[in-house]
């Protein structure tokens, strides 16, 4: 071989090698997600009621946390960038794949809408009917003689046929079934009715259980209708700002007086605010939307509590720990419950 075509072979390796670590470099995924300030977004958009718009000046704003898969360049990025953390794959998708991971998020989120619905139309006063659909299937453990049949999403509507009309329900008949013992299963799998009879195993406490992770499915109905549609956004952490776009709606009154408002927080049935991960996040999400004024939810912190929060600090001390040094300016106010968010905004 001459030495030109060797020069010339050894510059196309390097160029191969090259475009291949870059190609790496670029996108490789890792075992490892990047959580950034996403949006904050006008929930006047988000929340239809037919005979009750919102003509009142400013907004309410749901804010989000940006998700996605880590890769070479992007992890380096995500060291070098405040308000910009790295999880591991397991402690975001709990192991799950991402076709499931999205359907549980959207259920979620699903689910906070109709509290929010709820909550909203019973502080207003205005009649709301709930129906308990049954056991939304979050996870099938391992262990689980149902594993392959029944799937997460699907939801179970009767064992040995007794509906109940509540989780606790559920788990307090099939509890004292005899671990081994068979039982029939009826559920929902996108839309149809299945059925399936399985022996039960034994869970914690040497209890006979089917082997799921569960919580309550239910269907809000109101008149008039609400109508949220939440686009690409999932999980429950915006309960607290619907139940606020929902309730000013339908009674009429003039919450923000011109003001933009974001925040974060689930909602249980009673209006109770929980809290949720990444507010840090959201702070700045909402100050880059132009938000003067961010609710936060409120615990009482003790050494037990933080020991187990995130950055040892409750959501409120995260959140207006961010705001003093990233967004200057904004207001960040503690919200226990639904009923101290109205008041707050009545009243300033």
């Amino acid at each position: 071989m001459k030495i030109d075509d060797k020069k010339i072979m050894r510059r196309v390796l390097y160029s191969v090698a090259l475009i291949l670590f870059l190609g790496w470099f670029i996108f490789w995924p890792l075992n490892k997600y990047i959580e950034s300030p996403g949006s904050a977004d006008n929930l006047r958009s988000y929340v239809t009621i037919p005979g009750y718009p919102d003509k009142q000046k400013g907004s309410f704003m749901i804010t989000s946390v940006y998700l996605q898969q880590a890769r070479p360049a992007t992890y380096i990025w995500a060291k070098l960038t405040p308000n910009t953390s790295l999880e591991n794959a397991n402690e975001v998708t709990g192991g799950q794949s991402g076709k499931t991971f999205d359907r549980v998020q959207n259920f979620y989120m699903q689910s906070a809408i109709n509290q929010a619905i709820a909550v909203a139309f019973k502080a207003a006063h205005r009649p709301v009917k709930t129906t308990y659909l049954g056991i939304y299937v979050l996870q099938v453990q391992n262990s689980s003689k149902f594993r392959g049949k029944i799937k997460v999403g699907d939801t179970i509507t009767k064992v040995n046929g007794h509906h109940f009309n509540t989780a606790k329900g559920y788990q307090k008949y099939i509890g004292k079934q005899k671990v081994g013992s068979p039982l029939t299963v009826q559920y929902i799998h996108n839309g149809k009715s299945k059925q399936v009879t399985k022996p039960l195993v034994k869970i914690s406490n040497s209890r006979a259980g089917i082997g799921i992770v569960l919580t309550d499915n239910t269907k809000v109905h109101t008149t008039p209708k609400v109508t949220v549609n939440p686009g690409q956004l999932g999980g429950p952490s915006g309960g607290l700002m619907f139940a606020l776009q929902i309730y000013q709606q339908i009674t009429g009154q003039d919450l923000r007086h011109g003001q933009k408002i974001a925040g974060t927080g689930t909602i249980s049935q009673d209006g109770t605010v929980g809290e949720i991960g990444g507010i840090d996040k959201k702070v700045v999400a909402a100050h880059r939307a132009g938000a003067k004024v961010f609710l936060a939810p409120y615990v009482k912190p003790n050494k037990l509590l933080l020991k187990y929060e995130e950055g040892h600090q409750t959501n409120y001390q995260m959140a207006k720990a961010t705001a003093k040094k990233y967004a200057p300016g904004m207001k960040v106010v503690p919200i226990k419950n639904f009923n101290d968010a109205v008041h707050y905004l009545q009243t300033h």
